[in-house]
Protein backbone atom coordinates (compact mmCIF):
# COMPACT_ATOMS: atom_id res chain seq x y z
CA UNK A 1 0.00 0.00 0.00
CA UNK A 2 1.80 3.48 -1.31
CA UNK A 3 0.15 5.26 2.13
CA UNK A 4 2.23 2.95 4.43
CA UNK A 5 4.75 5.52 4.22
CA UNK A 6 2.85 8.72 5.25
CA UNK A 7 3.15 9.54 8.51
CA UNK A 8 -0.40 9.74 10.44
CA UNK A 9 -1.45 11.94 13.16
CA UNK A 10 -2.98 10.31 16.09
CA UNK A 11 -6.28 11.66 16.98
CA UNK A 12 -5.59 13.39 20.22
CA UNK A 13 -2.36 15.34 18.47
CA UNK A 14 -5.03 16.52 15.30
CA UNK A 15 -7.66 17.32 17.88
CA UNK A 16 -5.55 19.61 19.22
CA UNK A 17 -4.13 20.87 16.13
CA UNK A 18 -7.81 21.74 15.15
CA UNK A 19 -8.52 23.44 18.68
CA UNK A 20 -5.17 25.86 17.76
CA UNK A 21 -6.73 27.09 14.68
CA UNK A 22 -10.21 27.36 15.57
CA UNK A 23 -9.00 29.67 18.32
CA UNK A 24 -6.93 31.69 15.99
CA UNK A 25 -10.07 31.59 13.89
CA UNK A 26 -11.98 32.90 16.77
CA UNK A 27 -9.37 35.56 17.27
CA UNK A 28 -9.12 37.19 13.94
CA UNK A 29 -12.49 37.18 13.55
CA UNK A 30 -12.41 39.04 17.24
CA UNK A 31 -10.17 41.80 15.95
CA UNK A 32 -12.22 41.75 12.53
CA UNK A 33 -15.39 42.20 14.61
CA UNK A 34 -14.55 44.69 17.28
CA UNK A 35 -12.48 46.48 15.27
CA UNK A 36 -9.23 45.12 17.12
CA UNK A 37 -7.24 47.79 18.33
CA UNK A 38 -4.23 47.76 16.04
CA UNK A 39 -1.90 48.54 19.09
CA UNK A 40 -2.94 46.40 21.90
CA UNK A 41 -0.79 43.73 22.75
CA UNK A 42 -0.88 40.47 21.16
CA UNK A 43 -2.84 42.83 18.08
CA UNK A 44 0.52 40.74 16.20
CA UNK A 45 1.51 37.51 17.63
CA UNK A 46 4.55 36.85 19.59
CA UNK A 47 7.50 34.89 17.25
CA UNK A 48 9.46 32.78 19.25
CA UNK A 49 11.61 31.96 15.86
CA UNK A 50 12.99 35.66 16.69
CA UNK A 51 13.41 34.96 20.23
CA UNK A 52 9.99 37.27 20.51
CA UNK A 53 8.20 36.92 24.10
CA UNK A 54 5.85 39.66 24.90
CA UNK A 55 5.58 40.62 28.61
CA UNK A 56 2.23 40.41 30.64
CA UNK A 57 -0.12 43.04 29.81
CA UNK A 58 0.69 44.28 34.18
CA UNK A 59 4.24 44.56 33.01
CA UNK A 60 3.96 46.18 29.81
CA UNK A 61 1.53 48.74 31.22
CA UNK A 62 4.29 49.68 34.68
CA UNK A 63 7.19 49.85 31.89
CA UNK A 64 5.46 52.05 29.38
CA UNK A 65 4.20 53.99 33.11
CA UNK A 66 8.19 53.99 34.24
CA UNK A 67 9.23 55.54 30.79
CA UNK A 68 6.32 58.09 30.20
CA UNK A 69 7.32 59.75 33.41
CA UNK A 70 11.23 59.07 32.94
CA UNK A 71 10.77 61.20 29.53
CA UNK A 72 9.03 63.91 30.71
CA UNK A 73 6.85 66.54 29.28
CA UNK A 74 7.03 66.16 25.64
CA UNK A 75 9.33 63.85 25.68
CA UNK A 76 10.77 61.33 22.93
CA UNK A 77 10.86 57.58 23.67
CA UNK A 78 13.08 54.67 21.87
CA UNK A 79 11.67 51.05 21.81
CA UNK A 80 14.61 48.84 21.50
CA UNK A 81 13.32 45.99 20.32
CA UNK A 82 10.74 46.03 22.92
CA UNK A 83 6.99 45.81 20.94
CA UNK A 84 5.17 45.43 24.01
CA UNK A 85 5.89 48.22 25.84
CA UNK A 86 5.50 50.19 22.45
CA UNK A 87 2.11 48.84 22.01
CA UNK A 88 1.29 49.85 25.41
CA UNK A 89 2.73 53.64 25.11
CA UNK A 90 0.17 53.42 21.62
CA UNK A 91 -2.66 53.06 23.83
CA UNK A 92 -2.21 55.89 25.83
CA UNK A 93 -3.43 57.88 22.78
CA UNK A 94 -3.24 61.90 23.36
CA UNK A 95 -0.37 61.89 26.41
CA UNK A 96 1.76 64.22 25.93
CA UNK A 97 5.39 62.31 24.25
CA UNK A 98 6.10 60.45 21.11
CA UNK A 99 7.80 57.20 20.64
CA UNK A 100 9.31 55.06 18.00
CA UNK A 101 10.19 51.40 17.89
CA UNK A 102 13.22 49.83 16.36
CA UNK A 103 12.57 46.28 16.06
CA UNK A 104 13.86 43.36 13.59
CA UNK A 105 10.40 42.11 12.75
CA UNK A 106 9.03 44.16 9.67
CA UNK A 107 5.38 42.99 10.90
CA UNK A 108 5.79 45.96 12.96
CA UNK A 109 6.36 48.46 9.96
CA UNK A 110 2.45 48.54 9.98
CA UNK A 111 2.83 51.40 12.50
CA UNK A 112 4.00 53.35 9.85
CA UNK A 113 6.90 56.02 10.00
CA UNK A 114 7.62 55.30 14.09
CA UNK A 115 8.62 51.79 12.86
CA UNK A 116 12.66 51.44 12.08
CA UNK A 117 13.89 48.36 11.21
CA UNK A 118 16.73 47.03 13.47
CA UNK A 119 19.22 44.24 13.45
CA UNK A 120 21.42 44.47 16.03
CA UNK A 121 24.27 42.76 14.34
CA UNK A 122 24.66 46.18 12.54
CA UNK A 123 24.29 48.83 15.80
CA UNK A 124 24.63 51.89 14.10
CA UNK A 125 23.04 51.91 11.09
CA UNK A 126 20.19 53.87 11.00
CA UNK A 127 18.09 56.16 9.56
CA UNK A 128 19.93 59.51 8.64
CA UNK A 129 17.30 61.63 10.44
CA UNK A 130 17.42 59.53 13.80
CA UNK A 131 20.23 61.77 15.53
CA UNK A 132 22.02 61.26 17.95
CA UNK A 133 21.19 62.21 21.50
CA UNK A 134 17.93 62.52 20.64
CA UNK A 135 15.78 60.62 22.67
CA UNK A 136 15.22 61.34 26.39
CA UNK A 137 14.84 57.74 27.43
CA UNK A 138 15.75 54.79 25.57
CA UNK A 139 14.01 51.02 26.94
CA UNK A 140 15.52 48.09 25.22
CA UNK A 141 15.22 44.10 25.52
CA UNK A 142 17.83 42.58 23.59
CA UNK A 143 16.48 39.23 21.74
CA UNK A 144 19.50 36.87 22.85
CA UNK A 145 20.94 36.92 26.59
CA UNK A 146 24.47 36.84 25.14
CA UNK A 147 27.41 39.46 25.74
CA UNK A 148 28.39 40.11 22.12
CA UNK A 149 24.12 41.00 21.56
CA UNK A 150 24.05 43.41 24.56
CA UNK A 151 27.56 44.91 23.87
CA UNK A 152 25.93 45.95 20.40
CA UNK A 153 22.40 46.86 21.31
CA UNK A 154 24.41 49.05 24.15
CA UNK A 155 25.82 51.00 21.04
CA UNK A 156 22.59 51.98 19.81
CA UNK A 157 21.03 52.92 23.17
CA UNK A 158 24.00 55.12 23.71
CA UNK A 159 23.63 56.57 20.39
CA UNK A 160 19.74 57.16 20.82
CA UNK A 161 19.84 58.29 24.59
CA UNK A 162 20.21 61.50 26.08
CA UNK A 163 21.14 59.88 29.19
CA UNK A 164 18.43 57.82 30.69
CA UNK A 165 18.50 53.99 29.92
CA UNK A 166 16.03 51.49 31.26
CA UNK A 167 16.92 47.59 29.89
CA UNK A 168 15.21 44.72 30.33
CA UNK A 169 17.59 41.29 30.21
CA UNK A 170 18.04 38.34 32.09
CA UNK A 171 18.90 38.62 35.81
CA UNK A 172 22.82 36.39 34.42
CA UNK A 173 23.17 39.66 32.41
CA UNK A 174 23.64 41.54 35.39
CA UNK A 175 27.55 41.91 35.60
CA UNK A 176 27.45 42.70 31.63
CA UNK A 177 24.86 44.93 32.21
CA UNK A 178 26.95 46.97 34.58
CA UNK A 179 30.15 47.12 32.29
CA UNK A 180 28.73 47.90 29.05
CA UNK A 181 25.58 50.00 29.71
CA UNK A 182 26.54 51.63 33.84
CA UNK A 183 23.21 50.37 34.62
CA UNK A 184 21.96 48.71 38.16
CA UNK A 185 19.39 46.26 38.98
CA UNK A 186 15.80 47.09 39.74
CA UNK A 187 13.95 45.88 42.27
CA UNK A 188 10.77 45.51 40.34
CA UNK A 189 10.61 41.59 38.24
CA UNK A 190 9.11 41.71 34.86
CA UNK A 191 6.63 38.91 34.28
CA UNK A 192 6.10 37.83 30.14
CA UNK A 193 2.64 36.59 29.20
CA UNK A 194 4.71 32.98 28.84
CA UNK A 195 6.38 31.31 32.17
CA UNK A 196 10.21 31.52 30.75
CA UNK A 197 12.58 29.06 32.01
CA UNK A 198 15.40 32.80 32.79
CA UNK A 199 14.79 35.33 35.37
CA UNK A 200 14.16 38.27 34.30
CA UNK A 201 15.42 41.56 35.81
CA UNK A 202 15.09 45.61 35.21
CA UNK A 203 17.83 47.69 35.12
CA UNK A 204 18.70 51.53 35.19
CA UNK A 205 21.03 54.26 35.33
CA UNK A 206 18.62 56.82 36.83
CA UNK A 207 16.69 57.02 39.86
CA UNK A 208 13.44 55.54 39.07
CA UNK A 209 10.02 54.31 40.26
CA UNK A 210 11.02 50.63 39.40
CA UNK A 211 12.62 50.04 43.34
Amino acid sequence: DDDDDIPQLSSHTLAALQEFYLEQQQREGMKTSQGFNQYSIGSIEEDWQLSQFWYSDETASCLANEVVVAAGKGGRIACVSAPSVYQKLKEQDGKDFSVCILEYDRRFSVYGEEFIFYDYNHPLNLPENLLPHSFDIVIADPPYLSEECLKKTAETIKYLTKGKILLCTGAIMEEQAAKHLGVKICKFIPKHSRNLANEFRCYVNYASGLD
